[in-house]
This record gives C-alpha cells, sequence and structure tokens, in this order.
C-alpha cells in the first residue's frame, strides 16, 4: 500500500511553501499541490517548478477565473453585498470556488485529507472548510498553522531556510496579500499599527492616490438584470469586462479601502484591499438601481445586502440561506437592466448620467413647473391620514398633562 496523498491548497507563497516539506516530515505523506486560478496573474507562473522543488510528488494548476467571476463575484455585486459597508468581498467570494476546485482534484486522486495554510485566527480557515464539508463531508482536513510549533512569520521564515526553500522576497517585506480578478489585499507588517498610514509603495494595482492624474475618465456599464455586461458600449466576457474595469479604475486610484474589520473569529484586523474595477461596478449598479427600483424594493434590497454580505463572509456561500437571498434577489433584479456613466477622478466616482428602459423616474411627475398629473392638493389628505397617529399621541400626551395638573392644584392657589 503507498502512502497517504494529502492535497494542498497551494499559492506558491510562504505559508504553503513551508507546508509541504512540514506535511512530509509529520505525516510520511505525499504532497499534491492544487492551485486555482483566480486571477493571480504572473503568481502562477513559477509554480509548477517550485512545487516540485519543494517537494511535492505533482502539481495541477486549474483556470477557475470565468466560474469565479460568473458564479460568487457577480452574484455578490448583484446582491450589493459589502461586508460592513466597505468590503467588496474579494477573498471570502473566491474561497467557495477555490475549495470546491480542490475538492474535486482531491476525490480525483485519492488523496485522505486535504490540507490549507489558513492561520487559526482568519477567516479563510472557515470558509474553506464549510465548502469541503458540502463537497466532501468525511474528509479530513489538516490545518498546519493549528498545529505546528511555528510561532510566526519570523519563525517560518527561519523553517523555510533550513529547508532550503528559497524565499523571493527580503523578510521585511512580508505583507500577507490575496490576489485574484476582483482585487488585491494587504495585511501584516507596519499596517498592523492603525496608526501608520499605508505606504504609497503598497499599493500593486492602483495608482498610489497623491499621483493619480490632473485629468478625469468616463466609463459606461451596461446591465442586464443587475449583471455587467458591457463597457462603454462594448460587450464583453464576465473575466474581460473585470478586467477592463480594473484597467480604466487603477490608473484613477478607484477602490482603494483601508479598514478596520471584524473577523469572524472575533478579533480585530486592518487590512488595505484595492478594488477597483469592483468598485466601478458597484457604483455604477448602484446609480441605475435609483433609477429602476421604487422605494420599498430599494429599501429591502440595502436590507438583504447586510445579510448577503455577512453570509458569504463567514463562509456560508453553500448554504440554503445564501440561496434563499439570491433568489430574492433575482426577483428584485428583474427590470435593473440600462446603462450608468461614471466620472473617475481622484480615487473617486461621480455620477455622470444615467438610463434604463426601465426607468421609474418621470420628469413630468418630477418638475417644479406646472403639470397636469399631479396634484397637489392631494397632499393635504395623505398628510393629514399620515400623521393621525402623531396628532393622537399629542392630544393624549396634553390630556395627561392637564390631569396632572388638576391633582397638584391646591385650593389656595
Amino acid at each position: 500500500m503507498g502512502k497517504e496523498r494529502i492535497a494542498l491548497a497551494y499559492s506558491g507563497g510562504l505559508d504553503t511553501s513551508v507546508i509541504i516539506p512540514w506535511l512530509k516530515e509529520h505525516y510520511n505523506c505525499e504532497v499534491i499541490a492544487v492551485a486555482i486560478d483566480v486571477g493571480q496573474g504572473e503568481e502562477l507562473a513559477p509554480l509548477k517548478e517550485k512545487a516540485i522543488k519543494t517537494g511535492a510528488s505533482k502539481i495541477f494548476i486549474e483556470d477557475a477565473k470565468e466560474e469565479y467571476i460568473n458564479d460568487f463575484a457577480f452574484p455578490a455585486l448583484k446582491a450589493g453585498a459589502k461586508y460592513e459597508n466597505k468590503y467588496l468581498l474579494g477573498t471570502a467570494t473566491a474561497r467557495p470556488v477555490i475549495a470546491k476546485r480542490l475538492v474535486k482534484v482531491a476525490l480525483r486522486e485519492g488523496c485522505t485529507a486535504i490540507a490549507h495554510g489558513c492561520t487559526g485566527k482568519g477567516n479563510d480557515q472557515v470558509r474553506f472548510e464549510l465548502t469541503i464539508k458540502k463537497f466532501a463531508p468525511e474528509m479530513r482536513v489538516v490545518a498546519p498553522w493549528r498545529l505546528w510549533d511555528i510561532k510566526g512569520r519570523k519563525e517560518e521564515i527561519e523553517y523555510a531556510k533550513e529547508k532550503n526553500i528559497p524565499l523571493q522576497f527580503p523578510a521585511e517585506e512580508t505583507y500577507s496579500r490575496d490576489r485574484n480578478l476582483w482585487h488585491l489585499s494587504h495585511e501584516g507588517l507596519d499596517l498592523e499599527n492603525p496608526r501608520n498610514e499605508p505606504k504609497s509603495s503598497l499599493y500593486q494595482i492602483n495608482t498610489a492616490p497623491d499621483r493619480t492624474p490632473d485629468e478625469p475618465d468616463y466609463v459606461e456599464i451596461g446591465f442586464e438584470k443587475g449583471i455587467p455586461v458591457s463597457v462603454n458600449g462594448k460587450k464583453l466576457g464576465p473575466v474581460e469586462l473585470v478586467k477592463a474595469c480594473n484597467d480604466i479604475g487603477k490608473k484613477h486610484a478607484i477602490g482603494i479601502e483601508d479598514m478596520i474589520e471584524n473577523r469572524l473569529v472575533g478579533i480585530k484586523c486592518r487590512g488595505v484591499y484595492e478594488t477597483p474595477g469592483g468598485t466601478i461596478l458597484y457604483d455604477a449598479l448602484e446609480y441605475l438601481e435609483s433609477l429602476t427600483l421604487d422605494r420599498d424594493t430599494m429599501h429591502l434590497k440595502q436590507q438583504l445586502a447586510h445579510q448577503y454580505a455577512d453570509i458569504v463572509y463567514d463562509g456560508k456561500w453553500y448554504t440554503p440561506a445564501r440561496e434563499a437571498l439570491a433568489a430574492a434577489v433575482d426577483v428584485i433584479q428583474q427590470n435593473t437592466t440600462g446603462a450608468a456613466r461614471l466620472k473617475l477622478f481622484k480615487g473617486r466616482t461621480y455620477h455622470a448620467g444615467v438610463k434604463s428602459p426601465f426607468s421609474m423616474y418621470d420628469p413630468i411627475l418630477a418638475t417644479f413647473e406646472a403639470d397636469q398629473i399631479y396634484n397637489q392638493n392631494d397632499a393635504a389628505g395623505f398628510i393629514s391620514l399620515f400623521s393621525l397617529p402623531i396628532k393622537v399621541r399629542a392630544l393624549l400626551d396634553q390630556k395627561t398633562d392637564m390631569n396632572a395638573r388638576r391633582l397638584f392644584i391646591l385650593p389656595n392657589d
């Protein structure tokens, strides 16, 4: 009987590079590295050679970019999901598709366990393992950061040197980063002190905010039922569309978010996110919705967006609760078709025109000039009925106050 096989979610970064020899040393196993391409770009190029040199017996690199954008990032966008009103869920939406593909490879290769490099302090361990439970409920999970004696990045780097694992970066530059087609996140080092402003050199997608052009650019995003389908009138597939929006937005430092967020495990953490294309798409969709959704529906969607964001952030993508919210969003967005134009300038988006065949905006009703449709006198009856509870309460308060005064008035007063 051969050695046990363990499938490792492999990124080629410090954590997963160290995990390969650690797994072999402690489990006497064969390690199969699995990298899922969700838009990491040039990070993927050296993985095949690096994984084998580090001790993996095989490496699989699977392209999931279109699945990621189409089935995960766009549904979250359509729902308006922003964790704590800021974070556009770039990592949270990518983990379910990565873990799903990871399980498929593990089962195909006869693995008895799946390993990941998530820390015991983070959210990703939950996102990975909830998805693994969905697709392989009996699969054993090995999480080295919850098991080994390594206490932090410095010790991890020393272990890497001990095992002759090449480091492609100096130790003082080891930000914890996660990159995909939707975003790039940064954590660690000087960012761990919330008083420190992010360095201009931190940004790897965006132009630094103080180096943006002095002239704006305009972009128009076309939507069909809440899903983006075109940029500046040109129809694009999901991957090409996000890339186009990233290219337009990064020039003007769009989508830089420096936030202190509440992790699922109860720890506050500080992260800096770069999401240029995603921010353009969120802002454009919200602009279009202002034209196509009625008041009650818009307010309901805003409530559902918070619930949707929390569920996705917590790793519960594959749950009936998220599916139910997604079904509600589909109904809400039936008429969210049209185009929104934005001006991009100095890190911000500005509304610059919106149109839809399902527009609920009627200039005849909205005008301050005379019109033949809206009878302003009707407002008097509406206000009379709308204010009735307030009027009844005020009369009751007056009556109660007068009775109280009578009780305490003395005869000689």
